[in-house]
């Protein structure tokens, strides 16, 4: 299989830990530090992202 059809996941998976990262500096967390969150994000590709996004904000 080509390397190249790794190219459009990479980018998409790129994208969404930066939107998860980005919105993480933005929002109040719950339940752990944000520094904590980052690592789960970072190292939990795509799952990391909804943890935080469904558990880790503080919605206010």
């Amino acid at each position: 299989m080509p390397v190249a059809a790794f190219v459009p996941l990479i980018v998409a998976a790129v994208a969404w830990v930066g939107y998860c990262l980005w919105d993480l500096s933005q929002s109040e967390v719950k339940s752990l530090p944000k520094w904590a969150w980052a690592l789960i994000i970072a190292f939990s590709v795509p799952f990391g992202g909804v943890a935080y996004l469904l558990l880790g904000r503080d919605h206010v």
